[in-house]
């Protein structure tokens, strides 16, 4: 436990859609997170940390849990409007839960049983009103609902039901930080609070302060930068109400408006850590920074851009489900550390109990490993990482399962039958396709999936009549 006694308070901040390339620290020349570079640097910096889905509410159902979001049923984004079953594709969908079960006892409930003031600030999207995070185990809710965005967009009136309305034109990440602060200044002083604060931010709308986008219009214009030819158009591919529409992808990172979102983000972030260190809170603080999936550079005016990775939220490639993560512990972690060793989105649950002292809980965080050992500098492989996906994405993707052992990554697309194999050390783009190459290692490792699947009683598409 490092030089602490008490338990840790723990912040947890999720962005939404932010990409493995968005930070400054990761090698962002566009964006500037002066903010999030500092931490890094104080902290510990995961190459390879990866999310349970290259989309939001399994990860964030995952996250929760402590399992996979195949074992949960939480398998795509959760919409309340019928069954989102793309008309054009060759396979039906695989249907699933659209909410959270009361059945999971969340890291929430079981932080809050040991001890912690549990808060929720910011986006949900796992669930109706009967799900919302204060019928899992946190003490206040503010912000979060069953909206996966902003439904009239980041500026005051935002209509979020569980956000009452500040002065027009009030910015809601700004608002979310001040929530956040309001209650670490209120906060008992006896017990540690475990802050969940997941921004809506960086999900489309592409919405911003003039004063941010006009500076970041200046600097593309500085940098040769123009975002009309930093859209490439690609192939078509199947979507809902029997469209058929085209991928397009973004070369370069170039958004003003994305990249002012990310100042904003990065400079709420600084507000936060300025005011646990005013309360004598930041040296006891677990920090934990990280993203529900890849960024959006396929679709919808694909914003941001994920190379060297491939492709963007909605894949199974990297660019979908490699996150940046960032950890700053003081007296645990060491400043500037690097770690490259994979972890992914059901390890935060078992971490943050072992980190608070508490007991794990095996039968719940099933697929979850505790990664402190590797916050301590130990040495720690956590095993293959597994990921099921069986949707079409409304960013091109096409239903897959895929896991990654060691540098070897296969991903099986079930339009086709077919494996892909890559070597990441050598190939992170994932351009070379080894399948054919080293057969036995495809078969290998596609028993190993299927095994896989069939423990977490995974539902695979059906081929349409």
């Amino acid at each position: 436990m490092g030089k602490h006694a008490a338990k840790p308070n723990i912040l947890f901040i999720l962005v939404d859609d932010m990409g493995w390339m968005d930070l400054g620290c990761q090698g962002s020349r566009f964006y500037e997170t002066p903010v999030l570079d500092k931490l890094a640097r104080e902290g510990m910096r995961f190459t390879d940390a990866y999310a349970a889905c290259p989309v939001c509410s399994p990860t964030r159902a995952s996250l929760m849990s402590g399992k996979y979001p195949a074992r949960v049923g939480v398998t795509d984004w959760i919409d309340h409007g019928g069954n989102y079953h793309p008309c054009c594709g060759k396979l039906v969908d695989a249907p699933y839960r659209k909410q959270l079960p009361h059945s999971e006892v969340s890291v929430a409930q079981a932080l809050r049983e040991g001890g912690y003031q549990t808060w929720h600030v910011g986006k949900w999207h796992l669930g109706m009103e009967s799900h919302y995070p204060e019928t899992h185990g946190f003490d206040v809710n503010i912000g979060g609902c069953h909206w996966g965005h902003p439904p009239q967009g980041y500026f005051c009136p935002y209509g979020i039901v569980t956000l009452p309305d500040g002065p027009e034109g009030e910015y809601l990440t700004d608002r979310l930080t001040d929530e956040a602060i309001g209650l670490i200044r209120k906060k008992e002083p006896e017990r540690p609070f475990f802050l969940n604060l997941w921004h809506y931010t960086v999900h489309t709308p592409i919405q911003a302060k003039e004063e941010d986008i006009a500076y970041f219009e200046e600097k593309a214009r500085m940098m040769g930068l123009d975002s009309r030819q930093a859209l490439e158009e690609g192939e078509p591919f199947p979507f809902i109400h029997k469209q058929h529409l085209r991928v397009t992808r973004r070369r370069f990172q170039s958004d003003p408006g994305y990249a002012a979102m990310i100042r904003n983000l990065d400079e709420n972030t600084g507000k936060l850590l300025k005011v646990l260190q005013e309360e004598g809170l930041l040296e006891n603080t677990l920090v934990v920074f990280t993203s529900d999936n890849g960024g959006l550079a396929t679709a919808e005016g694909s914003p941001t851009c994920n190379a060297p990775l491939s492709e963007g939220k909605g894949w199974m490639t990297e660019g979908g489900v490699r996150e940046p993560l960032l950890v700053r512990w003081p007296g645990v972690v060491s400043t500037g550390s690097l770690c490259e060793t994979p972890v992914t989105s059901p390890d935060f649950y078992p971490t943050f109990l072992e980190a608070a002292g508490l007991p794990l809980r095996p039968e719940q965080h099933k697929d979850g490993v505790s990664f402190l050992p590797l916050l301590r500098s130990e040495s720690w492989e956590r095993g293959p990482i597994f990921w099921h996906y069986p949707h079409y994405g409304n960013q091109g993707g096409t239903p897959c399962s895929g896991m990654r052992d060691g540098p070897w990554k296969l991903v099986e697309t079930f339009e086709t039958g077919r494996c892909s194999l890559y070597n990441l050390e050598e190939d992170i783009g994932e351009i070379r396709d080894l399948a054919a190459i080293l057969p036995d290692r495809v078969v290998e490792m596609h028993r190993k999936l299927e095994a896989w699947r069939l423990e977490v009683q995974a539902i695979l598409p059906v081929r349409k009549p």
